[in-house]
């Protein structure tokens, strides 16, 4: 199971009406770490005048929970959950804090700041294909290293690590379901001259972009 979540945490502001509106998101694989991530922008942002939020933190959508932090019921929360769930994205918090500037903006506007700033938060967010995966360990000679470096850069793979000792064994994470064809592959194009060690599966979060 390929699920989409972001990697690391972003922040992003914006000001919509003289008030402040500010998102923050992050990876979260249980309610403990979502609700740790709001108790810490809460402790950040302890003068806002609101602290609204939306989550969904299981792989497969049945975990979810918002709150509107004092703003007018489904303004705030909910559409940051819609967000989220239009988007596709699990295991995944944010956050969105205001700061009252003086101008009302009513129950349609503040849907839009709400939902808008969330949007374009996770715009911005690295967010990530989390599959299960298989872990390679490659074992070259140093004169056929930097063939193998070429071959890994023109694949779907990811380098994990790369240990120098008599060989260069390179720790790769390569996605369960092509795992056989990735190794059969790279036999064939290294000639023989490296030898592969099966590892763990594991979910891995694997970047959106395609390497060029």
């Amino acid at each position: 199971m390929s699920y989409l979540s972001v990697y690391s945490p972003c922040v992003y502001e914006k000001v919509i009406e003289r008030s402040r509106f500010i998102a923050n998101c992050a990876h979260a694989e249980s309610e403990e770490q979502a609700r740790a991530f709001i108790a810490k922008v809460r402790a950040e942002h302890s003068l806002a005048t609101h602290n609204c939020f939306a989550f969904v933190a299981d792989r497969k959508g049945n975990l979810l929970r918002f709150s509107d932090d004092g703003e007018p019921q489904g303004t705030a929360g909910m559409p940051v959950l819609e967000v989220l769930r239009n988007k596709k994205l699990f295991e995944t918090v944010v956050t969105v804090t205001r700061y009252f500037g003086g101008v009302k903006l009513g129950a349609g506007g503040l849907v839009r700041a709400y939902s808008g700033t969330a949007a374009e938060a996770l715009a911005l967010a690295d967010i990530r294909e989390y599959t299960l995966c298989r872990e390679l360990c490659l074992n070259v000679a140093y004169e056929n290293y930097d063939a193998l470096k070429k071959y890994l850069n023109s694949c779907d793979c990811t380098v994990k690590d790369t240990v120098y000792s008599d060989k260069v064994c390179v720790s790769v994470a390569v996605k369960e379901e092509g795992a056989s064809g990735f190794l059969s592959a790279l036999t064939d194009h290294m000639a023989g001259r490296v030898t592969a060690e099966e590892g763990a599966q594991f979910l891995f979060p694997f970047p959106r972009t395609p390497k060029e």
